[in-house]
């Protein structure tokens, strides 16, 4: 497996897991070119959400172009630069990019880890950027996304916007929400981590703190506020 990551995080942080092509990307198929490199509808705005959750953001992506010869390992470093620089113009960062150079077998049998369906990519990420699965999310644009994402026990959000052809059934393969573009899956995720927030603890007027101790209920309630 390869991998372009950012820092270590101080402690575990779920993550929002992102597929590239289809979904954070317009598809083109194969495509390292900088230049033809360009943002899916709703992905610019869905990145802006996203940054505001302050939660480690990590590209994963499927990327068996290096295995067919299509294109040079080294040239997915222009992919991760140009990344980069498209969070960085909506207010996101980019936390790593993880990608899978293999290829499938002729039978569509795998033979890594790292490839999606596997979850090996997010495990990986995981275990680099010490990131807690649980509470993560997965966004992508066809049910091998999901799969990878439940795998791994995250959250999972399939963006339904034609690029799933083959709709292969199974237990792993149902994402909890489905939407049509990357922005309505950040809003998503921006909703349930506010449900998650911390209540803020305050004195009650109707139970007023002794005159003695009235200064050290009001450092209380500034260190907690």
């Amino acid at each position: 497996m390869a991998v372009m990551c950012g820092p270590l995080q101080a402690r575990p942080s779920p993550a929002v897991f992102l597929d590239k092509d289809g979904t954070l990307l317009e598809d083109v198929p194969y495509n390292v070119d900088p230049a033809r490199i360009a943002l899916a509808p709703g992905a610019g705005d869905g990145l802006r959400l996203l940054a505001a959750t302050g939660l480690p953001l990590i590209v994963v992506s499927n990327q068996p172009g290096v295995a067919l010869g299509y294109f040079p390992e080294h040239a997915l470093d222009g992919v991760a630069q140009r990344l980069g620089e498209l969070f960085a113009l909506h207010g996101a960062t980019l936390g790593g990019f993880y990608f899978c150079p293999h290829a499938p077998a002729a039978d569509g049998s795998l033979h890594c880890a790292c490839r999606k369906p596997g979850d090996g990519m997010l495990r990986q990420a995981a275990a680099a950027h010490g990131l807690a699965l649980e509470g993560s999310w997965m966004i992508g644009d066809i049910l091998n996304d999901v799969e990878a994402g439940r795998r791994a026990g995250c959250q999972t959000i399939l963006i339904a916007n034609g690029n799933e052809t083959r709709w292969q059934p199974g237990p792993l393969r149902v994402p909890d929400y489905i939407v049509g573009r990357f922005d309505e899956a950040a809003a998503i995720v921006i909703a349930q981590q506010a449900r998650h927030l911390t209540h803020v603890s305050y004195v009650s007027p109707a139970s007023p703190a002794p005159a003695a101790s009235s200064a050290a209920s009001a450092q209380h309630l500034r260190a907690v506020a």
